[in-house]
Order: C-alpha cells, then structure tokens, then sequence
C-alpha cells in the first residue's frame, strides 16, 4: 500500500504535530491559500516551536483583530515554488518569501531559515513541500 500524498494542509493535519499551526492558518483565512496550485515550500514549525514562543503569544495572534500580523508571520514561513533541502545544501541566501519579506537560508550545516532548524526536510505534498522547524520565525526589526 502506498501512501496518499495530500496538499500542504492535509499533510500538516496528518501529521497530528502542527496543531497549532493549522489554527493559525485557519485563523488568518491562508487554508485556501496553502490548499492552492502552488507550489509552495513550506517551513512548518511544530506544536513545540509555537509552545517556545512567550505566554499568551499564539492566543493573542490568532484574535480577528491580530489577523493582518498573524497572516504576516505565517507567510514568513511560506516560499514561492517548491524548494527541496538538496536545493540549499552548501549554500547561503536569502529567499523571498510569500509575504514580500526575506528568509536568511543557511545550508551550510544542515538547513536554518532565519536561525531555525529545519529538523525534518522534503515532506511531499500535491501542491509543493513541508520541512519541519524547532522554532517559529517571527518579522525581523
């Protein structure tokens, strides 16, 4: 038997580890978006990486009247195109991402976006990739 492969959002529920950023997701109006053509590269960071962030942080992103900052942040985490870590190995760059900003990759030694690690690369999905972070990247300044 052969695993179905999903789009970027059915894969993350399946996953049963990105709660959290599902919600998110959902709260900022991108399930579409990520369920879309694409393709998109995507940076997941995992229920432990939002449990990082400082109290209270997630439940007041995921608030309608937070909604522009949240969708900010969750395209920080999102690349135009479908990247796989063998694209990135041994190279530096800073990659736009879907939301305009840019991403310092760093495929040096292993894979960080930003300073977080990517701890499990090249999920497929019918509509790009998934690599797994420790941490949630957050707008730079």
């Amino acid at each position: 038997m052969t695993d179905t492969v999903h789009d970027i959002v059915d894969t993350a529920v399946a996953a049963g580890a990105f709660t959290t950023l599902v919600a998110a997701v959902t709260a900022a109006g991108l399930v579409d978006t990520l369920k879309g053509d694409g393709p998109f590269t995507v940076f997941a960071p995992t229920d432990g990486a939002f449990a990082a962030l400082p109290a209270g942080t997630v439940e007041e992103l995921v608030k309608p009247e937070n909604k522009d900052k949240l969708t900010a942040i969750l395209l920080l985490h999102v690349l135009p195109g479908k990247v796989m870590a063998a694209d990135v190995t041994g190279q530096v760059m800073d990659a736009a991402t879907a939301g305009g900003a840019t991403v310092h990759v760093d495929g040096t030694d292993g894979v960080t976006v930003d300073g977080a690690k990517v701890v499990t690369a090249d999920i497929a999905c019918t509509n790009g990739v998934i690599h797994v972070i420790d941490a949630v990247l957050l707008p730079k300044g």
